[in-house]
C-alpha cells in the first residue's frame, strides 16, 4: 500500500543504518542492563548487611 515497505524490511533497514556496537561500550537491551544491575545492587547491600549482623551478633 502506497508503496511502503514491511515491518521486517524496514527493521532490516534501521538496523543497517546504525553504526557497528564497540565491545564493551553498549548493553544491548535497556530493561536487561536495569534487572541486572538492581539484582547486582541487592546483592552486595544484602551481604553487606549480614556481615554487620555477624560482627555485632553476640
Amino acid at each position: 500500500m502506497f508503496h511502503r515497505r514491511t515491518l521486517d524490511e524496514e527493521i532490516a533497514f534501521r538496523q543497517a543504518k546504525r553504526p557497528p556496537l564497540t565491545e564493551g561500550k553498549h548493553f544491548e537491551h535497556g530493561p536487561a542492563k536495569f534487572v541486572f544491575v538492581s539484582l547486582l545492587t541487592i546483592t552486595v547491600v544484602a551481604h553487606l548487611v549480614a556481615l554487620a549482623l555477624l560482627k555485632f551478633a553476640p
